[in-house]
């Protein structure tokens, strides 16, 4: 990981926290607004402590040409050790 990705990473984290503690400190509402602002806290907070998702590698894909490289390549090493032990 690069240190700006990390650093990105760590900005959502905080500002998730920040949203979850002025949810928490919201205290005028009526109970049933404390309730909610409580389940949503929660749920950011919950969230934030989730490890990231990594990013997926892209996965390397073999071409047809490459593909029949490399069956032509076993072919002629066959072909040659067949032909080493009939000698």
């Amino acid at each position: 990981m690069s240190i700006t990705s990390l650093i990105s990473g760590i900005d959502a984290e905080i500002s998730r926290l920040q949203e979850a503690r002025a949810l928490l400190a919201g205290t005028s509402s009526p109970i049933a607004k404390k309730r909610g602002r409580l389940a949503r806290a929660v749920k950011v907070v919950k969230a934030a402590a989730k490890p990231a998702k990594a990013a997926k590698k892209a996965k390397h894909t073999l071409s047809a040409e490459g593909r029949a490289r490399i069956s032509a390549a076993a072919k002629a090493r066959w072909a040659a050790k067949k032909k080493a032990a009939k000698k």
